[in-house]
Order: structure tokens, then sequence, then C-alpha cells
């Protein structure tokens, strides 16, 4: 539910910290710790989103980036960008800005269950995918799922997102695998596109599921690998964050046939995308 009875009233935040996550000239994602100023805590899941504004200058929706189970506070991952992202790229520690929202549906969690879980992600497409890594990795979650793989795209070296939790993430058994677009001279990870790195990855395709999130370039040559290796496409899932404006299904924008992306997403399995028109 919403943090609040009427979903078109925000409410008041306070930026708690602010987090630089890449370094490279040409792309500034920053992650932003909010708290609400009345002290409640905003209950959500992963896959949801938010509508995050500074008055005056407009409102733009993110996903969630941190654990629901932290309830203190809550990160959104916001890269650079045009008018709003560029005015709260300005903002400092201890101002406020305003949040409505949960909103969307979620990650169905419990459904995976007892299956082996892959993420796959371009870029700044690792942040609303973060929630359910958090999430699945909690000590209190871990065993209730299998095997955790991962493989994370950027650019270049400087451009992943959360790299600070990496280790942490391997130490909790998650295979965490990192690659960019072209060779670097210290750079000991993988080289190349994800499409074509999935092929050399095993995975028992009778109890995996696949979360996907990044360019939608990235994310369909990701989702046609993983089907030339069997992968049923009903064990497939992304977001369409890039659709929504309003978040509450009256604007139309992220209208894609009888589906709004903010009300009936963001999350879809593919074999719901399979069934829509093509146009997302």
């Amino acid at each position: 539910m919403s943090n609040t009875e009427n979903p078109y009233v925000p409410l008041k935040a306070r930026i708690q910290k602010i987090i630089q996550e890449t370094s490279s000239p040409d792309l500034d994602v920053k992650t932003y710790r909010l708290s609400f100023e009345d002290g409640r805590s905003l209950e959500f899941m992963p896959g949801q989103f938010v509508e995050f504004s500074v008055p005056g200058i407009g409102e733009c929706p993110f996903g969630f980036a941190s654990s629901p189970l932290t309830k203190d506070y809550f990160e959104i991952t916001i890269k650079r960008t045009g008018k709003v992202t560029d005015k709260i790229h300005t903002l400092k520690e201890g101002d406020f800005v305003w949040i409505r929202g949960p909103f969307g549906n979620t990650f169905p969690v419990e459904k995976f269950e007892g299956s082996d879980l892959l993420f796959v992600a371009g870029g700044l497409g690792l942040a609303p995918l973060r929630p359910f890594i958090l999430y699945a990795l909690d000590d209190t979650n871990r065993k209730k799922y299998g095997k955790i793989d991962m493989l994370l795209a950027a650019r270049t070296s400087s451009d992943h997102c959360f790299a600070y939790e990496y280790d942490e993430w391997r130490a909790k058994g998650a295979s965490v695998n990192l690659t960019i677009d072209n060779p670097e001279p210290a750079w000991k990870g993988l080289v190349g596109f994800p499409h074509n790195l999935i092929k050399d990855m095993e995975f028992d395709f009778s109890k995996l599921y696949a979360f996907l999130c990044g360019p939608p370039i990235m994310i369909k040559f990701v989702q046609g690998s993983l089907k030339e290796m069997g992968m049923p496409i009903d064990r497939l899932y992304t977001t369409l964050e890039m659709r929504m404006t309003c978040g509450v299904g009256k604007c139309g924008k992220c209208n894609i046939g009888r589906q709004y992306v903010c009300v009936d997403g963001p999350v879809f399995c593919m074999a719901e995308l399979a069934e829509m028109p093509t146009e997302y």
C-alpha cells in the first residue's frame, strides 16, 4: 500500500546520505538514502517504485534500490540525464525532497522459492534488481533459494554500480561475474556483451528463473541467448520502468495494449510481453 491514503499527495523526505556510484566523466549515477521527516517507514517489495519530486522542478518515477527488509531508510539510485535529475544531482545530504508511493507490482519472490536465480544487469539496470538480490541474500531468506548467479555489465570498470557490495554478495554464496565492453589494462574480469558471455555459463533450466534489466537491446539479446540455451520464456522476468510517468495509470504514457506499465507492471514475465504489442 501507499505511504499515504491519497496516491497524489507526496510526503516530505530527508536525504540521509548520497553515494557516488560511478566515476567515469560521462556517466553520473548517485544513490540517495532517504527517510521520511515524520518518522514513518515505507513498506515495499522488490520491483516497486516511487515518484520522486523536487518542488518547482518536476517529478520522476524511480525504482527502489535498497532492501525491503531495511525499515529505517530506503534508497533510490538516479542517473543524471535531464532537467529533474540534473537538479536532484545538485542536492546535498540534509536537503528535502518529496516522495509518493510505493506503486506498481512486485517480483513474486515466494514463487521463486526452491529455485536457482540468475540476475543479468546492464549498468543502472542493477538498481531495480538490487532489492531482490538483497532480499534473497538476507540471512532470513538465503536458504529459500538455490544457486544465485549474477552477470553484471557496464561500459567501463568505472561504471559498475554498488561495487562496494560485491564481496559481501559473494560471501553469502552468490556468483558475481563482472564484464565491461572493451579491454582495460588493469581489468581482471570478463570482457564482452552479456548475450555472448552467458552462453559460457551452466544452468539447470528446470529450476532456474532469470531477471533481466538494462538497455532494451541488452534485454532482447540476452533473452534470445537464454531461449537458444533452453530457457522457457515464462521463467524470464524484466522491468519496464523507462515507460512510466504518473505512477497511477492516468496519464496514459506507459500504455501498451491493454496494460499500463505503472499499474500492471513494472515487473513483467517475458511470456506476458510476448502477448503484448511490440511497441514496448
